[in-house]
This record gives structure tokens, sequence and C-alpha cells, in this order.
């Protein structure tokens, strides 16, 4: 038990009181006469009395107040059980966001630029309590106590505070769906939380390489697993159908690797790129043997995840209120089967467009294409309106809506439109090529390629091109990061060229400088798009996407 100063001090006072009770002992035998000696012990023993009984109660009440405090944090973590933690928000409406000003919270804030394998960031827990709450966490999988583990908890848990008071706010909301889903499919409930590390939650999330959605799926992927993607509806930003697919896809992943650890590595960066690790580990597959093969912005996916998960089960002790977003409790879900626009229900059933939005993000356009039954989501409280309009809104401004020149632009954008995702990569392989190298280089899977260009092996030739779909993005899902917006720089050291602008580093510069000379662009998409660390040199070219 740690002492209080005041106990400290009153200790020491007490720890000389034998070698002045020998003193005044001592004096006491030679001059017995002096009764102002024995006057002056006689008080000076009174005054020691007092601070003992003064030190017993320091002591009683620091042991009292240790007592409170642990049984305050007990009753705050998660009791066992399978599930993953549930948050308690004690936010009245009042104090709820827009799911917009969400995103805006959690974009502004910027993210430190740390190289995190590198630094060890400080922190005003220590580690032994870091430990224990690791050990005590219902984690799917185990991850050693080390200095990267110890600072993305410490990342997640005290350098972002702001993004994840917002962020647990969008949990308490989407997660019990989630579980639901997950619960269906048999899988561990933490791996919800792969959404904190890929969208902050965010349905509308797009990564320079075409990942869309909360889940943060690629094109080919959405496709394989189910979700439409078309000019008028995107079922990869459709929170609810795409975690239906992530779990499909993850329950796939664990029967080849069968570890959990490995299983979220492979969502982000794709199996193949796992399975090349575990062959340059010598066949381990355990993840800190594999951790040095795998792809640089991979290799913190896993800690990455504890950090996420350590932070929503115990955000209090570390005083994140999370901040309600403004969604309806109670939604309503209808089947449509006809062409219907948001603006239609608006203007008839009075449902705000933003919140047609919110609920409905898949629906690109604001349209929901007919031709086959959609799935509507409103506010509990429209329900009777709609219900009472539902004959009559499918014609209403149907005519200014529909004209043949806005759907004829809509649909000539097709899966190509800018933002889909759907667009095909032409790729003439060169000397040296391999299906391996050209997979690596796009992000893809080697089975993928060969089943897009009809391969029945991994043979190829010099000049023959290959096509690769999703925007040469990741065959899985493909991080992304939400950067707040800024004002584009033309600088004399850049040049552009098709969907990237070229930088050359000068002396001085930095990734997080750098990325601040372009609109939305992120430290993490400089190094998405080039394959780096944090180091960086003068005269080094740099790729910077164009968003």
């Amino acid at each position: 038990m740690k002492k209080t100063g005041l106990a400290i001090m009153l200790a020491s006072m007490l720890a000389i009181i034998p070698a002045f009770s020998t003193f005044a002992q001592s004096t006491t035998r030679k001059e017995k006469k002096d009764y102002s000696l024995q006057n002056e012990n006689r008080l000076l023993r009174q005054q020691i009395d007092s601070l003992q009984k003064a030190l017993d109660e320091a002591l009683s009440n620091h042991a009292a107040v240790s007592a409170r405090l642990e049984a305050s944090h007990a009753e705050q973590r998660p009791q066992g059980g399978h599930g993953a933690p549930t948050f308690t928000l004690g936010a009245d409406a009042k104090d709820s966001i827009s799911l917009w000003e969400a995103q805006e919270l959690i974009a502004k804030e910027k993210q430190p630029e740390f190289n995190l394998d590198s630094v060890r960031l400080s922190s005003s827990v220590s580690d032994d309590i870091y430990h224990e709450r690791l050990k005590a966490m219902n984690n799917i999988f185990t991850l050693p106590y080390n200095d990267i583990v110890r600072n993305y908890m410490v990342l997640y848990s005290e350098r972002m505070k702001t993004r994840m008071e917002t962020i647990l706010g969008l949990c308490s909301y989407y997660y019990p769906y989630f579980y639901e889903t997950f619960n269906k499919y048999g899988l561990p409930e933490e791996l919800v939380n792969i959404t904190i590390i890929e969208s902050a939650l965010n349905p509308m999330a797009m990564s320079y390489v075409g990942a869309r959605g909360m889940w943060q799926f690629m094109y080919a992927t959405g496709k394989e697993y189910g979700l439409e993607i078309n000019s008028y509806i995107d079922e990869r930003c459709d929170p609810y159908k795409a975690a239906d697919a992530a779990a499909r896809l993850l329950r796939n992943s664990y029967k080849t690797f069968g570890d959990w650890a490995l299983v979220i590595s492979a969502y982000n960066c794709g199996p193949g790129n796992v399975d090349r690790a575990i062959m340059r580990a010598g066949g381990k597959r355990d993840y800190w043997s594999i951790y040095p093969y795998l792809p640089t912005e991979t290799r913190g996916y896993a800690p990455a995840f504890v950090g996420a998960l350590y932070a929503v089960t115990y955000y209090k002790e570390h005083g994140i209120k999370p901040k309600p977003a403004a969604l309806p409790e109670k939604v309503d879900t209808f089947q449509v089967k006809k062409k219907l626009h948001f603006q239609q229900i608006n203007s008839l059933v009075g449902v705000p467009i933003s919140e047609l939005r919110n609920l409905n993000p898949q629906y690109v356009h604001d349209i929901i294409p007919g031709g086959k039954t959609y799935i509507l989501r409103i506010p509990a409280q429209y329900t009777e309106s709609f219900i009472e309009h539902e004959d009559s809104v499918y014609v209403h401004m149907a005519d200014s809506l529909f004209n043949p020149t806005i759907v004829k632009k809509i649909e000539a954008a097709g899966n190509g439109a800018k933002g889909s995702g759907g667009g095909r990569v032409s790729y003439k392989v060169k000397s040296g090529d391999t299906l391996g190298k050209i997979a690596s280089k796009y992000h893809v899977s080697v089975d993928q390629i060969k089943k897009w260009n009809g391969l029945k092996s991994t043979n190829i030739r010099v000049g023959q091109t290959l096509y690769i779909y999703g925007s040469g993005g990741s065959s899985y899902s493909s991080s992304s990061s939400s950067s707040s917006s800024k004002t584009t720089s033309s600088s004399s050291s850049s040049s552009s060229s098709g969907s990237y602008t070229y930088y050359t580093v000068k002396s001085g510069d930095t990734l997080y400088s750098i990325s601040q000379k372009y609109a939305r662009v992120s430290v993490a998409d400089i190094q998405k798009a080039n394959g780096i660390g944090t180091n960086i040199k003068p005269g080094q070219k740099l790729k910077i996407p164009n968003k």
C-alpha cells in the first residue's frame, strides 16, 4: 500500500522515537534533579502520541479510499462472459450530435504522428495496471504485453479521447445489431471492433484505393459476398448488410487460418499476404513470428485491435464520456419495389433528407432503384404518415426527379462512377513479373487475378494484359483514414499524373507537413500509396493520392 506524503513524514518522525527515548532516559539518570528536562521529555512524549494517532487515522482513511476506488473500478469492468463489453450512455438527447457532426469531430481530431514500433508513448497509467487490465480483458486472442501493444492501448484511451467519445456513442447505436449478426454465425462479438479501426464507424467512409463503408469492403470482395454495387446502390455502405457479409468473410477466413490474430490481419491485407508471411516465417503461424513479414500497414493491425478493445472496455477509467449520435432509437423498415426518391418521401411524409441518408446510406443518389425488393428505413414516428401516403408517394414529383436526362446521367456512370471503387486496372506483364508480385502490388490475391483473367495456372508471359478489379485495392478491406480538409497547395516540387500527384521531399519535410499541403490527404494515405513507414529523405519522390 502506498502512503501519502503526510503518512511518510509521520512515519519518519516515529522512527526517531527509540533514539530520543534512549537519550532522554540517559539524561534523566545523569541529572535526576533536573526537573526541567523531565518536563520537556513528558511534553515531547505527548506530542509523539498525538502524531501517532494522526498517522493511524491517515493510514486508515487511505485504506478506505483505496477500497472504494477498487470497488468502483470492479463495477465498471465487464464481468466475464462470452460477449464483448456493453456501454451505458448517460447523456440526454439534447447532448447528442448528428451523424454528420460525429464524423466531422472524428475527422478533425488530428491523430498523433508516431511510428508505434519505435517509440514509447508516455502515459498516466502504470505498466502494471495496463498489464493487469490486458490480462483481465475478454479478448479473442492473446498478445503478450510489450511496448507495441501498450502504445496502441495508450493511443486509443489517452491520445484520442475526443475521437473515442464520438466513436463510443456510435458503438452504442450500431453494436447491438452487429452482436446479433455475429452471434448468428457463431463468431466472437469482440470482432465488431474492427469497425473502429477500419472506418471509425462511418458508413460512408472511403479509402483512397476504393474500399467503402463501415466495414471497408473492396468492390470485388463486396460482390463476392453478395453486396449489390451499381450506379444506384452500394451495399458496402449499408452497415447491416455489410456486417452480414463481414461475418461470413471472417468465418471463412477462420476456417483457413484457425487463429483470430491472423484472421483480422488477413481482413486488412488479404489472405494471400498472410500466407506469404507464414511461408517467410518458416511455416510458423503465430502472430509475432509472421509480424516482420506482413505488409507495413498491416503489422500494427492486431495490436490496434487490442488497443481499440481496451478503450471500449476501460473508457470509464480514462474519463472518456461517450457522445451519443442523434440517430432514432426506433426505426421501421418498409419493402420498396418501385423507384422512389428521398425528396418524394420528404415532401409527402415529412422525414428529413438527412435522416433518410443516415438510415439508408447505401442509396448513392438518394434514389431507391426499384425493379426488385429493397429496404427503406425511416424513424418510427413517421410510420403512420408513410403508410397513409404510400399509394401516392411514388408518383409525387416523379416527372421532375426521374426525367430522362437525370436517369441517363446516373446510369451512364455505372460501376465505374467516381468513388464506387468498381474500376478496372489493365496491367501489362513485364520481365521478372510473377502473379504473386503483381498481386502484392495491387493488394489482391493470386486466386483473384486468376479468376478475373480465366487463368488455370500461375504461368504468365511478358506483354500479357491482366485485369485487376476494385481500383487496384485490397482483396479484402483496406483501412480508411479520416482527415480534416486541407487546402491544396501548388508547389514547384510536385507534379500531377493520373490519380497521383508526385511530390519531391525537401529538407525539413515530414509526412505530416507534406500531408497538410494536399486536400483530404492524411499521413496514412501517403504511407499506403508509397509502401513506407515514417522515414523519408530529401530528394525522395512520393506519390500523393488525388482526392
